[in-house]
């Protein structure tokens, strides 16, 4: 008996370019073997399937996971800056323009900063 097959969808984007691939694979095959069938890493070349994280509707996940009918596999691409170093020069610039207060590093309470002025 034939294995029926699942329907399946493989996304990449970079900034200047998307794919969005559909196509059918067998049931029981892996993340791994979904990317491979699409054909997405002859469109993108710079896909790197040792180094690249993969997810399954925006959930990281092993490329040796199973995949079910309707999965759409997504293929990351690697972080060019530190989300947690952008926030902290983020607020640092904040509190040296003054539109943060200087202890908590939260905004300024209006009725704190009329009490300072006022004093």
């Amino acid at each position: 008996m034939m294995e029926e097959p699942i329907n399946i969808e493989v996304a990449y984007a970079t900034p200047a370019k998307q794919s969005l691939i559909e196509l059918t694979v067998p049931k029981g095959a892996t993340v791994e073997q979904g990317i491979l069938a699409s054909g997405i890493t002859d469109i993108h070349n710079e896909i790197d399937l040792k180094t690249a994280k993969v997810g399954v509707w925006n959930r990281v996940c092993k490329p040796t996971v199973e995949l079910q009918d309707g999965d759409r596999i997504e293929i990351y691409r690697p972080l060019i800056a530190d989300p947690k170093e952008v926030r902290k020069r983020r607020a640092e610039k904040a509190i040296q323009e003054g539109r943060a207060d200087k202890v908590t590093g939260g905004r300024l309470n209006p009725l704190k900063a009329e009490k300072q002025k006022a004093n």
